[in-house]
């Protein structure tokens, strides 16, 4: 699909059934253009309830197949994606804007949670307890938690939901869906996947409503008994608000305000290139982009120096043009806030450098370099969710450290040094779940994603990703 075909029409997936042709519809709106680019009809509680119904009825067969079984529906399921990967990536850069070879990437990171779980589901292991005497034999048991309900963000409208159903089915639970306003579309193609794949009936549900009428109609089913969001920290709070009256397993993967350290014996060239990559991909609407630079004294002429060159490099426009390094925001309310953050920063003394600007109409927004960044600007403290880099000078390894720490998020941070006995005491010191040491892109299927303090609760990815869609059951035996 380009920008000159006819709108997509698209529509809910509940018990195998696509539905909703004759209800409500709600536009989706390219970011880059202001153009319609697809239909989605607008869900019901009574549709949120049909698809529990419909994930309920699929929950005893879905859950009593092997894990081998299992596997071979997610590994059909991993290679519709790759086999439509360009179509989702077009699909997925017209309604997000993110440039396409970033909108490629991502449906590639999306299909590897479902081949890494298609493999970890056959490594759910229970285990065998010594006893205290003859008569006694104990167990541990390791079961799928039940029906599982996702909300899901924007930003990675593919791999957010990827990153949560494929642990869920490889450990037999059933899964409903409700994608963002912003970006069903994606979704529903990778639902498309899962049908071509085989995978039962009732297996897997979409639907795309009002946050509201999901939230409370999951939230008042007892047969609901996991919540897996991706979002803000405040609508985390209050989903895990909701979710105490009937004690509901949640895991949340919310807010980041990422400190990037550099230190006056880290390679200059690595250091800039890595923070390119980490602030910049998806125009700086990652929840672990860096957004706060902290850059030692002795360092940070020649860091400033080479950074600004390549920011001013990057190319801003229309997602589906290949040469572009940076789309649009994914709305007016986005664009208005990293306004918001600039206007802040000058006003407070700091000087910018590179950007600064609206480069096109709205919500196109240059890549953005301030300087002379101080602890009390909203650039410092609040995640800006844009392309805007604010860079303040440090004088020690401690102060670094302190003024990274000093957030009540704890999601991801990056420092730079080729000191391994710098390297290992930042580490331990940083309060984050996720580092990268001269690296600015640490996420990967393998290896756990999660953050500390009000980041968000639980791990997705690795080992650790499967445990949060799984019971621990004790039995203890007793013999003659």
């Amino acid at each position: 699909m380009t920008t000159n075909e006819s709108p997509l029409h698209l529509l809910n997936y509940v018990g195998g059934e696509w539905q909703g042709k004759d209800g409500d519809t709600f536009d989706i709106i390219n970011p880059a253009t202001s153009e319609v680019v697809g239909t989605m009809p607008l869900g019901t509680k009574e549709d949120v309830t049909a698809a529990i119904d419909a994930a309920e009825r699929a929950l005893g067969e879905w859950r009593e197949l092997s894990a081998e079984e299992r596997a071979d529906y997610l590994e059909k399921f991993y290679d519709r994606i790759i086999e439509r990967q360009d179509e989702i990536a077009q699909i997925l850069t017209l309604e997000n804007g993110k440039p396409i070879k970033e909108a490629k990437g991502e449906i590639l990171y999306a299909a590897s949670f479902i081949k890494w779980y298609a493999e970890e589901g056959k490594r759910v292991y229970g285990r065998t307890i010594p006893s205290k005497g003859p008569n006694q034999r104990i167990q541990v048991l390791k079961q799928p938690v039940g029906v599982v309900a996702a909300i899901t963000p924007w930003n990675f409208p593919a791999a957010m939901i990827t990153r949560k159903l494929a642990p869920a089915l490889a450990a037999g639970c059933t899964f409903i869906v409700k994608p963002p306003k912003e970006t069903p579309l994606t979704a529903v193609k990778i639902m498309e996947c899962a049908e071509e794949a085989g995978i039962p009936r009732g297996v897997l549900n979409l639907v795309a409503c009002k946050n509201k009428n999901f939230s409370e109609t999951i939230h008042e089913d007892e047969r609901v008994r996991k919540l897996t969001f991706t979002g803000s920290t405040e609508v985390g709070r209050l989903l895990m608000k909701q979710s105490a009256e009937q004690i509901k397993n949640i895991s949340l993967e919310l807010g980041g305000q990422a400190p990037l350290i550099v230190l006056d014996d880290a390679d200059v060239e690595t250091a800039v290139d890595q923070t390119i990559a980490s602030k910049f991909r998806n125009a700086g609407q990652t929840c672990i982009c860096a957004n706060r630079i902290y850059v030692q004294e002795g360092i940070y002429d020649e860091y400033v120096s080479r950074l600004k060159e390549k920011v001013q490099e990057l190319k801003v426009g229309n997602g589906l043009d290949e040469d572009v390094d940076i789309g649009p925001l994914i709305n007016k309310d986005g664009y208005e806030k990293v306004v918001e953050h600039v206007k802040d920063a000058k006003e407070k003394g700091a000087e910018v450098v590179v950007g600064g600007e609206g480069k096109y109409d709205a919500p196109f927004y240059e890549p953005t370099l301030i300087l002379d960044a101080k602890e009390n600007m909203l650039c410092m403290t609040e995640e800006t969710f844009g392309p805007v880099l604010p860079v303040q000078k440090v004088k020690s390894d401690e102060e670094a450290v302190r003024l990274a720490n000093d957030t009540p998020f704890g999601l991801a941070a990056y420092y730079f040094t080729e000191s391994m006995n710098r390297g290992t005491k930042i580490a331990e010191a940083l309060d984050y779940g996720i580092i990268g040491w001269n690296h600015g892109a640490p996420s990967a299927a393998q290896a756990p994603f999660g953050g500390l303090k009000q980041s968000g609760l639980g791990r997705e990815g690795g080992a650790e990703g499967i445990e949060p869609f799984l019971e621990t059951k004790y039995l203890s035996i007793g013999i003659k």
